[in-house]
Order: C-alpha cells, then structure tokens, then sequence
C-alpha cells in the first residue's frame, strides 16, 4: 500500500482504478473528469477573473471562470458516451444524454468550481463530483457509486472513492495524476475546526458545540472554500468542517446534490461521519436539485458531539 509521499511505482490514476477493479465505463468517466481537470487549471492560470454577466440557478452572479469550467465539465461528461444525465450547480435544469457505450452509465452532478469567488485573492478552489448509476440523480447519497473532488491550490490533487476507502492523488509536471496515498483516514483526535456562517445566528445547540471545541484547544481554521477545508480534514486526519443551521437560514447553504452527498461519501469512506445535526447527510432524501441542508462533518467523534448538542439545546 502506497503511503503518502512515497510513488515508487508512480502508479497513475487509470492504473489504480484498473487495479481497483472499477468498472470499464465508471473508469472512463472518472479519467474523463481528470482530463477536464487539466484544462479547468489552466482557464484559472489564465482566464478572465470578471463576471459573466448571467445568474445561476439560486440567484447568484456567476463569474466568467464558473461558466467556462461548467462547459468544460459538460462537455467531456456529454461526449463519454457512458453518462445518461448530468446536473451542475451552474444550470436549473438535469441534462438527459444517450448513452453510446455498452455496459452500465451513469449519472453526474457536480459543483464545476467551489469557491471561485476566492481565485481572485489567490486562494484554493476546486470541483466537486457526485456519480450514480443509471439516470436517477434524485436519490439519497448513500447510492452513489463513487465520488470525488479535485484542489487547485499550490498542488493541484484528486481524492476519489468507489466505495473501496478514499485515494489521493497529485498532477505530476506532465499533468498526469499519479497515487500519493492509499486509504486516506480520518482518526479523529482533538485539532481543527472550519466554521462556516455568521457565529451570532448561530443556534444554541451550535454554539455550545463551537464553545466546547475552543475550550479543547481546537484551532479554527476555515478558507471560505469547502473543498480546501474538507482536504484539510481528510489530509490532516482529524477536526471537523460545519456550516450549520442558521437562525434566519434553518436548511442551511450548501447544497446537498453537488456539495454534501460527495463529500460526506468521501469522508465516510474515510472514517469520518457527515450529518445535518439530526442524521447521516447520505440518508437524506433529495426532493429537488436545489436542496439545501446544515452539515456538521469530519471526525467521527466530533460530529456525534455536534448531533448531542443540537439535541440537548435546539
């Protein structure tokens, strides 16, 4: 098993996922999303910092950077020829597709760049990906078949799962990803803490949990970003990510298809646990493509603590 920092065999990602024993199609998915990687990086090496001049779904100003990185995404999800629907936080609507390849296909949803508002402070953004099979994107995230994310920051790297534990992988100066580590596992222990909202709407039960890990000595380190802070977790192996419930937000922000249901795969697939205060994110049961829900999520330990103080205090 391949520990972080040691490639002796520069095992790349096709080859792993060969190894892994993925299947045909969900491999050519997966590569394909790791080829649309290359040409995101660059658009933010390069491309216009301005906005776009258009809104997305939820209201918000899209940037010239988000609109470019959702084409690129669409069109290699589109021209696989194995993915039977796709949805991107970008676009109100879920695109339908024939699928060209024999064998299983799949569903996509996927955030094409969280955080882009932070490229134009320098500071690491990333995409998202959810996939399912079949063309049902309307399921709880306990169905996927696999998820990733991919962090453009100094490095640029890609943590997978197909349900098999969560791999990390780094783009090597030929813009290929070769494996870091197997296995990536949240332990839990006290550390960090990335806390997302205004503290003063905060609820009771929340803040009593944030004042318990001030007073373990936690370290608050948040980015503004969700998939740094959620590396940040997984690499660092312990502390705990929240964007909770907010007095005057009560589902939260983050959305559950394109943000949540990944992530809490990934981190479950870690070791680590993901929940809306009151049960595991990947149960709940997506009713539109907009949903929205509170997540507490990292270590184990400390995303049970959150669950009992939102039960004790509201």
């Amino acid at each position: 098993m391949a520990e972080r920092g040691q490639t002796k065999f520069q095992i790349d990602l096709r080859r792993h996922l060969r190894e892994q024993a993925v299947d045909r199609n969900l491999t050519r998915l997966i590569t394909e999303i790791a080829e649309a990687s290359k040409y995101i990086i660059n658009s933010i090496r390069t491309g216009d910092l301005g906005v776009a001049g258009t809104s997305n779904l939820y209201g918000e100003q899209q940037l010239a950077l988000d609109v470019l990185a959702d084409r690129i995404l669409e069109k290699r999800l589109k021209y696989s020829g194995v993915v039977a629907s796709l949805v991107s936080e970008e676009s109100g609507d879920i695109l339908r597709f024939h699928p060209e390849q024999e064998g299983p296909y799949y569903s996509v949803a996927y955030d094409p760049l969280d955080g882009s508002s932070l490229v134009d402070v320098n500071l690491a953004v990333g995409t998202i990906v959810s996939i399912y099979a079949g063309d049902n994107l309307l399921q709880p995230g306990r169905q996927q078949v696999a998820a990733l994310y991919i962090l453009y920051g100094p490095r640029t790297t890609l943590m997978y799962s197909t349900g098999n534990g969560v791999h990390e992988f780094a783009m090597n100066q030929l813009m290929e990803y070769s494996l870091v580590q197997e296995h990536v596992r949240i332990d839990g222990g006290s550390g960090i803490y990335s806390p997302g909202g205004q503290r003063n709407l905060y609820t009771p039960g929340t803040e009593a949990f944030v004042r318990s890990l001030e007073e373990r000595g936690y370290k608050l380190r948040y980015s503004g970003g969700f998939v740094p802070d959620i590396n940040q977790v997984m690499i660092k192996g312990k502390g705990v990510f929240l964007y909770p419930h907010l007095q005057n937000r009560p589902r939260g922000k983050l959305r559950l298809l394109y943000e949540l249901n990944p992530m809490a795969f990934l981190v479950e697939q870690a070791g680590g646990a993901a929940s809306d205060g009151h049960r595991p994110i990947l149960d709940l049961v997506p009713q539109k493509i907009d949903d929205c829900a509170p997540v507490f999520i990292g270590c184990r330990e400390d995303v049970a603590a959150a669950e009992a103080c939102i039960a004790a205090q509201g």
